[in-house]
């Protein structure tokens, strides 16, 4: 079991810092030298290999915590957690699956069609539903991971 527990938190680990390290220091630094239009064509590339990063670690904490829950004398923990986890798996998933594919081909219209196109208008939309949905995730992992570490702390 001390397998199971040492994956589980390090796919948290590795899931809530892909997470903020992507949005406090990658994004702000990449925008920041490159302006939006070039830095645009760079996250583009990160965006699939982020979210997949992000699924994979989310579901892996999903699952563990779900092995790790049976039987546990922490019940109430590992159901909040395994609540938060699955959230943040669905926001995860919602954001790469589903926002960031429809959010592509609009940021290639709205360059096509101009800043203050109705594209744009729908970019600038879709990019704000990204930005909660990542904040969703982030704040659903940090909750998994406070309400493991305290299901797991030794009795």
């Amino acid at each position: 079991m001390s397998v199971v527990r040492f994956v589980h938190l390090l796919a948290l680990g590795l899931w809530i810092g892909a997470i903020v390290f992507f949005s406090f220091v990658v994004a702000p630094a990449v925008f920041g030298v490159l302006g939006p239009e070039r830095a645009g064509d760079v996250v583009a590339v990160v965006f699939p290999r982020y979210y997949l990063l992000g699924g994979v670690a989310a579901a892996v904490a999903l699952a563990t915590g779900g092995v790790l829950a049976r039987g546990s004398r922490a019940a109430g923990w590992w159901t909040t957690a395994l609540v938060a986890l699955t959230i943040g798996l669905g926001a995860t998933a919602y954001a790469g699956g589903v926002v960031e594919p429809e959010a592509r081909q609009l940021r290639a219209a709205m360059h096509a069609a101009g800043e203050g196109s109705a594209a744009a208008s729908d970019f600038h939309r879709l990019h704000a539903t990204a930005v909660g949905l990542n904040v969703a995730a982030l704040v659903a992992a940090v909750v998994g991971l406070g309400c493991s570490s305290a299901a797991l702390r030794p009795s």
